[in-house]
């Protein structure tokens, strides 16, 4: 559904980004992560045919971004991080003016208007002037917006920006609705866990180029090793731990609490479990710890330039 080989973009002599390969399957979700100034944007305003790429292809839907530009914007929803929204129309006449744009009857924009309203808790706001609405209900009008028409594919630019926890879980919810209908969709955002929660694959890119794409679970394990399993026990084993580093990695000890790898949990923990009751000590806790994305995503960039804190949102 959306596919590009070697998409660049230079504003005269800046490079924003550099033959960028990646494609993205029906169905799927491709999270693209990256710090400010990274090329997010820039990406997906080429593949959503705002933006003439300086060198390269693109296509989405089957249709060539730059050769088929008209058709690429009619088979698309775009969500960009600042709607740009008429203010002094309400929400069914903005709509209505964008729906008419792509075709649709004015009862067929009512109807899909009045629904999207209210999957996303806004039932009494469409007749409302969108100057009134506060800043997370103009990013949903923009996410209503993109929607509208129903489109193959949707190209998302920090969706849940300034939104309450409750319409930021409303809209991924329809995120997966989504996902569900076969749509493929390239998610941009700073929001680790969202990315984590939402994709199939997650893109990494600096400085205009993907530097990494795999699932979460793969970018992981690749970066972070095997996971740490954490086992507590009664009591010390002191001494007696070595017999327990026969069986598995031994990442630390401290008093009662033991920090292991192992590649065979499924075989090796009910192991550890039967040796430690072997030695007088009983077990009171045994789990897996989970490994942290935003560990990953700051190594992966500090492997090709310093970044910042301050540049994630966790």
């Amino acid at each position: 559904m959306i596919e590009a080989s070697g998409l660049t973009k230079r504003f005269d002599e800046f490079l924003a980004v550099g033959e960028l390969d990646l494609h993205v399957e029906p169905g799927e979700l491709l999270a693209l992560l990256g710090p400010n100034g990274a090329g997010k944007t820039t990406t997906v305003r080429m593949l959503g045919a705002i933006l003439k790429p300086s060198a390269g292809t693109a296509k989405v839907n089957g249709f060539d971004v730059v050769r088929q530009a008209d058709m690429v914007r009619r088979s698309i929803g775009m969500l960009t991080e600042q709607p740009g929204l008429y203010l002094r129309m309400n929400g069914l006449e903005y709509l209505t003016f964008y729906g008419r744009l792509y075709g649709l009857s004015d009862g067929e924009i009512r109807r899909r208007t009045l629904t999207l309203f209210e999957r996303f808790a806004m039932p009494g706001m469409v007749e409302r002037r969108l100057g009134t609405y506060s800043k997370g209900m103009r990013q949903k009008v923009g996410l209503i917006r993109s929607m509208l028409h129903d489109p193959a594919v949707l190209l998302l630019d920090e969706p849940t920006s300034a939104m309450d926890p409750h319409s930021a879980r409303l809209v991924r919810d329809a995120i997966r609705t989504l996902r569900q209908d076969r749509r493929s969709i390239i998610l941009c955002t700073h929001n680790l866990a969202e990315a984590e929660d939402l994709a199939d694959r997650i893109a990494i890119i600096r400085q205009g180029k993907i530097i990494c794409v795999d699932p979460a679970s793969d970018l992981k394990r690749s970066t972070l090793g095997l996971p740490l399993h954490e086992l507590h026990l009664d009591r010390p084993l002191d001494g007696e731990v070595e017999t327990l580093r026969l069986l598995v990695d031994v990442d630390s000890v401290q008093g009662n609490v033991i920090r292991y790898r192992t590649d065979r949990p499924r075989e090796i923990n009910p192991l550890l479990v039967q040796k430690a009751s072997e030695l007088g000590a009983g077990v009171v806790a045994l789990q897996e710890l989970p490994q942290s994305l935003e560990e990953v995503y700051l190594r992966l960039l500090h492997e090709h330039t310093d970044v910042t804190m301050s540049e994630v949102k966790v």
